[in-house]
């Protein structure tokens, strides 16, 4: 379990790297009139690492190299500031994300999973090489840093000695945070300070390895991390086996509407047809599923089909998806 000095620790750390320098934006649509985001136009993508080099189609490194084995990815920080990173190229709008992880050991090596919006909300996994037995669930609203509260510590078996299947289930209603299908902590929306800090924002998965324990971080950012880094024992690895998406509002683009960053301003666009996501539309519950068995990078087919299951991207953009609906209809496209 979490110390104390631990939670004090990440109250002290005012600026992650993370949180900083791999989390940013290059327009802000809550001060900027910004352009529109390209989006997941389809329900389903998957991506099996496994398959090597190829597996990297629509995802963009944004720092370091990516290597690959029979484990998937390789995220490796062979030398001081090595921070090898990577993102998808799209964002997605609502969803249950799956990353099957094993993260890597090292005092002061943290290992994340981070869901990003242009306005900087932000959903994370953080695994601490530091500890065996536990991985960090947090989250912001806007990129709000007056309180560092908000992270818990859920436990995980041997996390950097085995893979296991981290899932974010994500609606306007609440966040959920599974391991393994257990689920392991929830948020609310009104929790977030009535719903002001809760992510809601159209996001970019981004998986990446860092140093948090960095001699040149900040006391609170190394106490955090777990302690200094010993650049001795490099190499430090993390692998990633696979990523699962569902995206329960599909779209070709997502762009923002005044300067609220509320879920409601955004219009979600599908050839000529554009709508909104509206709070009448919540949806009752939420599941973990598996979005696709595919051993390679793929999205679902969005086109039209004189099947009884096909429906056209402007039709259904007009509607929001429930994820009882998304599944029905993912179920329904697995049998063609």
């Amino acid at each position: 379990m979490p110390s104390y000095t631990k939670y004090a620790a990440a109250a002290l750390a005012v600026a992650l790297p993370f949180c900083s320098a791999q989390t940013y934006t290059s327009c802000n649509p809550l001060n900027n009139t910004c352009s529109a985001d390209t989006g997941l136009a389809t329900y389903t993508f998957s991506t099996d690492f496994t398959t090597g080099n190829s597996s990297l189609a629509n995802w963009t490194i944004t720092d370091g190299t990516i290597e690959f084995g029979s484990d998937g990815a390789e995220f490796i920080i062979a030398e001081r500031y090595d921070a090898p990173t990577i993102e998808t190229d799209f964002y997605f709008f609502f969803g249950e994300v799956e990353v099957k992880m094993k993260s890597a050991n090292g005092t002061g090596i943290v290992s994340s999973i981070v869901f990003l919006s242009d306005d900087l909300d932000e959903i994370d996994w953080e695994a601490l090489g530091a500890y065996d037995d536990e991985i960090e669930t947090n989250y912001f609203g806007k990129d709000n840093t007056t309180s560092y509260d908000r992270a818990t510590y859920p436990s995980v078996t041997t996390p950097a000695e085995e893979f296991h299947t981290y899932t974010i289930i994500w609606t306007e209603e609440k966040l959920e945070w599974l391991i393994d299908g257990t689920l392991v902590r929830t948020l609310e929306y009104d929790s977030a300070v009535d719903g002001r800090n809760y992510p809601q924002t159209p996001m970019r998965v981004k998986l990446g390895i860092w140093a948090g324990g960095d001699p040149s971080e900040s006391e609170g950012t190394i106490e955090w991390a777990g302690g200094e880094v010993d650049y001795d024992d490099v190499p430090f690895t993390m692998y990633v086996e696979s990523v699962k998406i569902i995206n329960y509002n599909p779209a070709e683009t997502y762009t923002y509407t005044g300067h609220t960053g509320s879920y409601e301003s955004i219009v979600l666009s599908n050839s000529t047809t554009n709508s909104t996501v509206s709070s009448s539309s919540s949806s009752n519950s939420s599941s973990s599923s598996s979005t696709s068995s595919s051993s390679t990078t793929s999205t679902s087919s969005n086109s039209s089909s004189t099947s009884s299951v096909a429906v056209s991207a402007a039709s259904m953009s007009s509607v929001y998806l429930t994820p009882a609906l998304v599944l029905a209809l993912v179920a329904g496209l697995m049998q063609l």
